[in-house]
């Protein structure tokens, strides 16, 4: 494998740390002998591959996921570990272009036009009659 894209951030190989363990679930015959479950770590507060102004961004969205400053995701929901290893360097490659996505520009407050406003209180006036109507009996009965 050659390292990891992901959006404008190219992760060397050699930053990249996996483990390998005994994934739970099912497995056949080959489920207490063979590591399939997959850990991909990156320590990206050593990594020559982000700026200074990306690693802050990323330790600010990623604050929660990080262990001792390194990024940790895990993949088992596969037999194989070859697949398990995809699965974990695509979900680390989503977390990081996710991460680094910029910010959609704020919410200008808009204001409700007249015609809007004066429709609203139509329809209450409206409903108000309505319901002011269903009560009515005559005192006389």
């Amino acid at each position: 494998m050659n390292g990891l894209q992901a959006g404008s951030v190219q992760v060397p190989e050699a930053e990249l740390v996996e483990r390998f363990s005994h994934a739970s679930g099912p497995g056949g015959q080959s489920v207490n002998t063979s590591d399939t479950r997959v850990e991909l770590r990156w320590d990206l507060t050593r990594s020559t591959a982000l700026s200074d102004s990306q690693r802050e961004r990323l330790i600010a969205h990623l604050g929660g996921r990080l262990a001792g400053g390194s990024l940790v995701v895990t993949a088992a929901e596969y037999r194989s570990q070859w697949r398990n290893r995809q699965a974990a360097r695509a979900r680390m490659s989503a977390l990081i272009a996710d991460a680094l996505r910029p910010l959609p520009a704020p919410r200008r407050p808009t204001r409700p036009s007249r015609s809007a406003r004066e429709n609203r209180l139509a329809g209450k006036k409206h409903r108000g009659r309505i319901k002011q109507a269903r009560g009515r009996v005559d005192p006389r009965d």
